[in-house]
């Protein structure tokens, strides 16, 4: 497995190279999100986000999780050195994406009036749903295509690949929004579908793959274990879409469409940046981790060392954006989305404790306990629900901020438990260490807002933010070596050296 320097640098390798890719994403994020919010507003947004969540939802279910469990078999696959046995997962995974997402289609015309009528009261959005459908099949095929790709731990591919569907979406969906204004919701949300294909189809055709013939009856026999594993993931992703929904609807009923538009807004934000740590944890940690499942102890270690280089890089990112919330709300919305910042708040809290549990779930996934990952998720989403309900009726809007904070102190003790009780496993001293440490700075920078004029907790929490980073950047150095660092700054002057020529 390598030295302790070189899986640190293994882990920050990939974090970068995701993290720059998701820079580029946030770039094109807030010209996408700017636009959509100065032209829809609130309740534009809101209507935008209630649209995609049910097609999230009904995606879920007919996907099976196939996206995921595929992403498992290639790693798992590819560990082996066994080209026949890759290229048959990735044969068969191809395939039933393709079917799933017509079956996907067509569920979503059939029940298209039914979802309009529990959603909204009404059936005014049936069309819109049923057209929404098309996003399903072009959403099962790119998530074929990028199992493969992160299966095989091609990251860089995977980096390019998301940064140029995001571009391209954005770039034609703008001006779809612009000229249509809400009728344009739906067409720039298929058009952003299709562009995620493209780019998808042409990193996937690099990878060299034999080429054979499987009968009907071995495709079934091999989508039988794709489709089982592929169940728990499913389940997953049904639980979050419908916990989702399920928010919206709640805020929806007694809050109104503009608090949905500003819980969209709040959601976004604060997982905006940790999206390059979480990516990061998806594309490199859980194949890494699933060749070495059976192995407690090398489990362990990687858990504590994803654990330690995620708050890391994770810490600066949230304090700068607790720091400056209500700066960041106007930029990337307006200044009609400014009552989000006391949500926001409270999400950032969670958001880091989310840091700290995320590692521990890919435990279950790369040991493939499909059961016992079901049923931890499944406490965990009844939680939300019951949480954000009472949040609403004690606190109202910023309540709900409240709940995700709560939820995730919650999950990380239960996640802990669940994995202590399956591989032994303990935080270490140093990640204790440095988790109390960054998790005392982040409260006191939420709390000097509400002990100090705005101005003066700005100018305190930014100063306080500065050292924070230099200690994190200064740790992470102490963690990969300078040899690493070299290694990478060599890398970005060749960069630099091959655009000048």
């Amino acid at each position: 497995m390598g030295t302790p320097n070189n899986s640190y640098g293994q882990i920050l390798k990939a974090t970068t190279l995701v993290g720059g890719s998701q820079v580029i994403n946030i770039l094109i994020g807030i010209v996408r999100t700017k636009f959509m919010a100065v032209l829809l507003g609130p309740s534009g947004l809101g209507l935008m986000g209630m649209y995609q969540t049910i097609i999230g939802m009904v995606g879920n279910v007919t996907g099976l999780g196939i996206g995921s469990s595929g992403v498992r078999q290639i790693a798992e696959a590819a560990g082996s050195g066994d080209d026949v046995r890759i290229a048959r997962t990735v044969y068969v995974l191809r395939r039933v994406a393709i079917f799933l997402g017509l079956f996907g289609m067509f569920i979503t015309v059939a029940l298209s009036y039914p979802l309009s009528l529990f959603t909204f009261g009404n059936s005014n959005h049936a069309w819109a749903i049923a057209l929404l459908g098309i996003t399903l099949f072009l959403g099962s095929v790119s998530g074929g295509q990028a199992a493969l790709i992160q299966g095989m731990r091609r990251i860089k591919d995977l980096a390019t690949m998301n940064v140029l569907g995001a571009f391209f979406g954005t770039v034609l969906s703008i001006p779809i929004i612009y000229f249509w204004k809400e009728a344009g919701i739906v067409p720039s949300i298929i058009l952003v579908s299709f562009m995620a294909i493209l780019p998808s189809w042409w990193y996937a055709r690099k990878i060299k793959i034999p080429r054979l013939y499987l009968t009907f009856k071995d495709i079934i026999t091999e989508a039988r274990g794709l489709v089982s594993l592929g169940l728990a993931f499913m389940a997953s992703s049904v639980m979050t879409a419908g916990v989702l929904y399920l928010i919206r609807m709640l805020i929806l009923r007694e809050l109104g469409m503009e608090s949905v538009g500003l819980y969209q807004a709040a959601s976004t934000l604060s997982t905006i940046y940790i999206g390059i740590v979480l990516n990061a944890m998806g594309m490199d940690f859980y194949p890494r981790l699933t060749e070495v499942a059976k192995e407690n102890s090398t489990v362990n270690r990687m858990v504590n060392e994803q654990t330690e280089v995620g708050l890391l890089v994770a810490t600066p990112g949230l304090l700068l954006t607790l720091t400056f919330a209500p700066y960041v709300i106007h930029i990337f919305y307006s200044s009609k989305f400014i009552p989000a910042y006391e949500l926001l708040r409270w999400q950032i809290l969670g958001i880091f404790l989310r840091v700290v549990a995320w590692p521990l779930g890919f435990v279950l996934l790369a040991k493939g306990l499909g059961r016992t990952f079901f049923w931890t998720e499944l406490a965990w989403h009844a939680l939300h629900v019951g949480l954000v309900w009472l949040g609403m009726r004690f606190f109202g809007f910023e309540g709900i901020g409240i709940a995700f904070f709560i939820l995730y102190v919650t999950y990380t003790m239960g996640i802990f438990l669940v994995v202590f009780r399956i591989s032994g496993f303990r935080w270490s001293e140093g990640v204790m260490r440095k988790a109390c440490i960054l998790m005392s700075v982040i409260a006191v920078l939420f709390l000097f807002p509400y002990l100090l004029k705005d101005v003066f907790a700005t100018w305190i929490n930014a100063v306080i933010s500065f050292f924070v980073t230099a200690y994190c950047l200064k740790t992470l150095h102490s963690l990969v070596g300078p040899a690493w660092i070299g290694e990478l700054r060599d890398k970005v002057k060749d960069c630099f050296n091959f655009v000048k020529a």
